[in-house]
């Protein structure tokens, strides 16, 4: 029998459900499907392109190793399987069950049709702790924890399907994705997610519940496996199992609060991926209808240039974005900062401005950031909107200003105590508005106009009514499951981590 293995967000050929599957019932026939229409969805972007491509390289080199080289094709993923299945015989298809946008939910949705005209059984299986097909959360922490504890897959050995030409892994240029200048950008790949994901648990992370905050400490001491959980070259339960083996190693130290804190961070990690499972529109409609409207749909395109381009005269907020844009990286803290400004400060409408992020982030995975976006801009109606202040936020995780002036260096002459809000400072008379920008609002005045409304939202007894219902279908595993109740320093029982302080760039 020769079978199909069909890759997407799962580059690797280690704890690889699908394809040790595959394995199994006969020839083998790994295929990734290069999708245009896929690489044009304004959440795509070259440095998305450039970390996929590097992996898909290493992942041909694993797969023919094991006897079966990766097979690349670009094209309409319907018209790539079912070319690819007429002429090789392919009877059987198996991939991982994807947890994604609108685009690729409707995609795969052509692809089992199809499969179904074509005879082809198609299996897709679960790589993570996602339940597909489940009315509520009844359960949920169990599934995920048994499918966490179970056994990491060793790569399969593969008997080829003969004859196929691997194909070539085209350019970013070749899919005409926009020049994206981005010089510090992780690479893909697995076996850097490795190097990583050891140096981290022998050296790095001790300090990483200290460091996380602050994106200068956070470069070295957080894990830096997002963009290599998001795109696949490593799997969350191998991540999830070699955590937990150094904590039973008892390595001393703050070690047991950061691993506790690290592996927290994974399981909610899986709790937003069931979020978007639960509700594939997540990018396109808030989950309280009624803040569908509260902000105007359509931006203002001021303020939202001005942002995106790390120019809105905030100096911390405008660090931030320039050191995302150079690096593809973020801390959790700033991240949940930047959407946070833009959605409450600036009044920006998530719609308009989680893409912006959702291109600059090397590790962009659906179901957290669009969970996110909505959760940082106060629409999902179950979550206490968190309206950051960005000069506070500066003074307390750039204390010395290093960070700031680093990557905002028109304002290397202000000093220490004004350097976070520059308009205050005495002498920024031919400073602002020529070598950087006046304040695109004042802060101070936009989060309580925010405020107030957010008030009056939240007030309205429909929307109570609301919340109540949204709680019961998606209600955080911090409310039953003890596993998100325990202080990450102490280990002792405490309130569930506040998921609003949560984002990816763990």
């Amino acid at each position: 029998m020769n079978v199909l293995v069909w890759f997407k967000r799962d580059l690797r050929a280690a704890d690889h459900p699908a394809l040790a599957h595959a394995a199994g019932l006969g020839r083998v026939l790994p295929v990734y499907v290069v999708e245009p229409e896929l690489w044009r969805q304004p959440d795509a972007s070259a440095r998305h392109w450039g970390f996929v491509a590097e992996s898909l390289a290493e992942l041909r080199r694993d797969l023919a190793a094991l006897g079966a080289p990766l097979v690349v094709r670009t094209g309409d993923a319907v018209e790539v399987l079912a070319e690819l299945a007429a002429r090789h015989g392919v009877t059987r298809m198996v991939s991982h069950q994807e947890t994604g946008t609108q685009w690729s939910f409707a995609r795969d949705r052509r692809v089992a049709a199809w499969a179904r005209q074509a005879g082809i059984a198609w299996e897709e299986l679960p790589q993570a702790g996602v339940r597909r097909g489940a009315r509520d959360r009844a359960g949920w922490a169990g599934f995920r924890d048994g499918f966490m504890a179970g056994a990491v897959l060793a790569p399969p050995a593969l008997s080829a399907v003969p004859g196929v030409e691997p194909g070539m892994i085209p350019s970013a240029a070749a899919l005409r994705l926009a020049a994206d200048r981005c010089p510090h950008r992780q690479a893909g790949g697995r076996a850097r997610g490795l190097a990583l994901m050891d140096s981290f648990l022998a050296s790095r992370g001790e300090g990483y519940l200290a460091a996380m905050s602050a994106p200068g400490t956070g470069e070295r001491s957080c894990s830096r496996l997002s963009p290599h959980l998001a795109w696949g070259t490593l799997s969350a339960r191998e991540v999830d199992q070699a955590a937990r083996a150094r904590a039973e190693e008892r390595p001393g130290g703050t070690w047991g609060g950061s691993l506790a804190g690290f592996r927290n961070r994974l399981a909610w990690r899986d709790h937003f991926l069931q979020r978007l499972e639960d509700v594939p529109d997540l990018e396109a409609r808030a989950m309280s209808a009624a803040a569908e409207h509260l902000r105007p749909r359509e931006p203002d395109a001021a303020r939202l240039e001005a942002w995106a381009g790390g120019e809105t005269g905030l100096p911390y907020v405008d660090a931030c974005l320039r050191y995302l844009a150079a690096t593809g990286w973020l801390n959790f803290r700033a991240r949940a900062m930047l959407m946070a400004v833009a959605s409450y400060h600036l009044w920006l409408d998530w719609r308009a401005t989680a893409p912006v992020l959702a291109r600059a982030f090397t590790d962009y995975e659906p179901g957290v950031h669009w969970s996110q976006a909505q959760m940082q801009s106060g629409v999902t109606g179950i979550n206490v909107p968190r309206i950051y202040n960005p000069v506070k936020q500066g003074q307390d995780h750039d204390p010395t200003g290093a960070f700031t002036r680093a990557w905002v260096p028109e304002l290397a002459a202000v000093p220490d105590i004004w350097l976070q809000e520059p308009w205050k400072w005495p002498g920024a008379k031919g400073l602002l508005g020529r070598r950087y920008p006046e304040p695109v609002v004042d802060p101070e005045a936009a989060a309580r106009a925010a405020r107030a409304a957010m008030g009056v939202l939240r007030r309205a007894p429909e929307v109570r009514e609301e919340a109540l219902v949204i709680e019961a279908r998606h209600a955080s595993p911090g409310a039953t499951d003890p596993r998100f109740r325990r202080d990450a320093l102490s280990g002792r029982r405490a309130r569930a981590v506040e998921p609003g302080q949560l984002s990816f760039g763990f």
